[in-house]
Parts: C-alpha cells; sequence; structure tokens
C-alpha cells in the first residue's frame, strides 16, 4: 500500500462519518446536548480529514508546488470554517454558526465529494474500476 492509498483510507475512515454525522445535523433538534455531542465529534473530523487532505497530492489539473491542486481549498475552507463557526456560537451568533455549517457542509462534504468521484481521481478509480 502505497503512503497516498494509506491517507486515502484514513481520509475516508474520517469523512464518511462526518456525511452522516453532519447529515444529522441538518434533521435533528439545534442547540440542546445532542447537537453539541454531535456537532464535536463532526467538528473533529471535519479538522482531521482537512488537514490530512492538504498532504495528498492533487493528481488532477494544475498544482501548485507541484502537490497542492484545485480541491485544496475545500481543505481550507474547512480549516477556516471549523474555529470560526464554534466563535460564532460562543458569542451567540446562532445566524452566522449556521451559516457557516451550511457553507462547510456544501463545499467540504458535497461538492468537494462529488470532485472526488469524478474520472482521473483515486477514489473513482476504486469505485468505478
Amino acid at each position: 500500500m502505497t503512503t497516498y492509498e494509506a491517507l486515502m483510507f484514513v481520509h475516508l475512515a474520517t469523512v464518511l462519518p462526518a456525511v452522516v454525522l453532519g447529515a444529522l445535523q441538518f434533521i435533528l433538534k439545534k442547540g440542546g446536548p445532542i447537537h453539541r455531542k454531535i456537532g464535536w465529534v463532526y467538528m473533529i473530523f471535519m479538522m482531521i480529514t482537512a488537514i490530512l487532505t492538504l498532504f495528498m497530492k492533487a493528481k488532477v489539473g494544475s498544482t501548485l508546488f507541484n502537490h497542492f491542486g484545485w480541491i485544496h481549498l475545500f481543505s481550507i475552507l474547512t480549516i477556516w470554517t471549523v474555529p470560526t463557526a464554534i466563535i460564532a456560537v460562543r458569542k451567540g451568533n446562532i445566524k452566522s454558526h449556521k451559516r457557516k455549517m451550511i457553507l462547510l457542509y456544501v463545499g467540504a462534504i458535497v461538492i468537494a465529494g462529488a470532485f472526488t468521484l469524478m474520472p482521473g481521481r483515486y477514489l473513482h478509480s476504486v469505485l468505478f474500476n
């Protein structure tokens, strides 16, 4: 197993539960202890997966420093959004927290996830070849 493959499997082990937990957060009652506990686990998984992906070389499209591709912008989005969403909710700015959480899920899970399934990407070859 290559280093990239190992990183990919760890990435999947953190992002797949985040997909489910993030979706649950949209459905469950907001603000209660369950929401907060699931939210913390979700945020931790998202930060781990975002930091982890920075070590994964982009294999499709142009790169910066022969490593970072456009998809890494979603990692930066996550690394910025998670702490600012926590700060927002701690300050009582629920509207900002909600907006950031929607942005995080749609951007870093839905859109980035769609890009990872495109032809030429590693996950596409694993799932469809």
